[in-house]
């Protein structure tokens, strides 16, 4: 991929076609298992295939992408998308489904990691992720507000994620082709950096990931069965938790990076937990309202810091895919895991596990987002050893370009000169070339009344 961040929009297209299976996942489970006559437990199982096919190919494609550019894997995962999903939506048998889901799926991971490789190369991936995820939430939440009142059995959400994925294709024309395969050699084969943190946050993504769609796989279950709610009413809460949700991700991107990503994740995370609890005990509309809206407002905030962490950790965006990736196969396994516990356990048992599950992996997470400044947030700024963000003034005479390092590029060596008069000091700070000549130095001078 070129170095050159390039505009937003097509990504975010991009993103909201790979991410909207997830977001409608407890609409597909819920009609596969009244519609194809399978059990909660098998119908999540077949949720749980969806979602592992994703993670899958987030993971092959991981440190890819800037060698195949964003369009070619872009344009292959949403024509996967657009055939497996549209294949499931017109299967009538059990076998066939599950199949169409499992290249659909891959189709949505496809689409997702490269979304998540250009997003970590923008200048604020906080704010293109908080976009992307407030994009895919207004669409599903309109979804959700449709599909109840045109039945249709497990083909209409099916077909509703295929016609995503086929609208979203003009916009692959805005992404970057091929790299040069002289042009970037040596960063193909760059080793990751930030290892340690990285493997914790992917660790801790996966759990925190497994612990909400446990939830989300088998939150319409809830509203119908314990909460006795009638479908409708289940999809109208479900808008209004993903409009609330709304809310929550324009809060996140405007409030930006002003406390950190530590409070936003650790503190957003212990309210999770709590939703999670009172959302799963839920016995009438007013506490599965509450705990639906309230989980789900601050749930894509929390997603929004952890993708930007997870994208400041490299810029080339291979943590933002291996950890997204990572995130998917907690999200593959939720369903399952939320179908198995609901039946063995029942519901309110359900959310205490999961609570407290969401509450241990808060303590890591945090602390990687406590240890992990990320990268400078201002476009041409390098950091000192300390971590601290400083702009690098210097300017070569007659030109300003090469003033200013590229983003991620290393840290100059640079050489001070002092020259002592009797009122005036004049201090010249310059960077110094391979061989320390003049030609290859950039000079900032200062004066200053002693």
């Amino acid at each position: 991929m070129s170095s050159r961040p390039r505009a937003a929009w097509p990504l975010v297209a991009v993103f909201t076609a790979g991410y909207l299976a997830s977001y409608l996942l407890p609409t597909i489970v819920g009609r596969l298992s009244a519609h194809l006559g399978l059990s909660p437990a098998q119908a999540g199982l077949v949720g749980s295939a969806l979602l592992l096919s994703s993670a899958s190919a987030g993971f092959t494609l991981a440190g890819r992408v800037e060698r195949y550019g964003s369009r070619t894997p872009a344009r292959a995962g949403l024509v996967l998308a657009v055939v497996g999903y549209g294949c499931a939506a017109l299967a009538g048998s059990v076998p066939l489904v599950v199949l169409a889901v499992v290249v659909g799926g891959f189709g949505s991971g496809a689409a997702t990691a490269v979304a998540a490789a250009g997003i970590a190369a923008q200048r604020d991936p906080h704010r293109t992720s908080s976009l992307g995820l407030l994009t895919v939430s207004a669409t599903a939440g309109a979804l959700y507000l449709t599909i109840p009142h045109l039945g249709g059995g497990h083909r209409l959400p099916f077909a509703a994620i295929a016609l995503a994925a086929l609208l979203v294709w003009p916009a692959t024309a805005r992404l970057n082709g091929p790299t040069a395969t002289g042009e970037t050699a040596s960063q193909i084969t760059g080793r990751l950096p930030h290892r340690r943190s990285g493997l914790v946050l992917a660790g801790g993504m996966l759990v925190w990931s497994m612990a909400q769609n446990a939830l989300w796989g088998v939150s319409s279950r809830i509203g119908v069965v314990q909460a006795g709610l009638t479908e409708v009413t289940v999809g109208a809460v479900f808008a209004a938790a993903l409009g609330a949700g709304l809310l929550g991700v324009m809060g996140a991107g405007v409030l930006g990076a002003r406390l950190g990503r530590a409070v936003p994740i650790g503190l957003g995370t212990v309210v999770i937990a709590g939703s999670i609890v009172v959302s799963s005990s839920a016995r009438d509309l007013g506490s599965f309202a509450t705990g639906e809206i309230l989980w789900n407002t601050v749930y894509p905030v929390v997603l929004s810091y952890l993708i930007g962490l997870a994208a400041s950790l490299d810029v080339r965006g291979r943590w933002a895919v291996l950890a997204g990736s990572a995130s998917s196969v907690g999200v593959a396994c939720g369903p399952l895991l939320g179908s198995v516990l609901s039946e063995e356990a029942g519901y309110p048992a359900m959310g205490l596990i999961l609570g407290a599950a969401t509450l241990l992996v808060a303590a890591p997470v945090t602390a990687v987002a406590l240890h992990t400044g990320g990268r400078p947030l201002v476009p041409g700024s390098v950091r000192r050893r300390g971590g601290a963000p400083a702009a690098l003034l210097a300017a070569t005479t007659g030109s300003l370009s090469g003033a200013v390092p590229k983003l991620g590029s290393p840290e100059q060596a640079v050489t001070e000169l002092r020259v002592r008069r009797r009122r005036l000091v004049r201090s010249a700070i310059r960077t110094a070339g391979p061989d320390g000549g003049p030609g290859q130095s950039n000079a900032y001078a200062s004066t200053s009344d002693r």
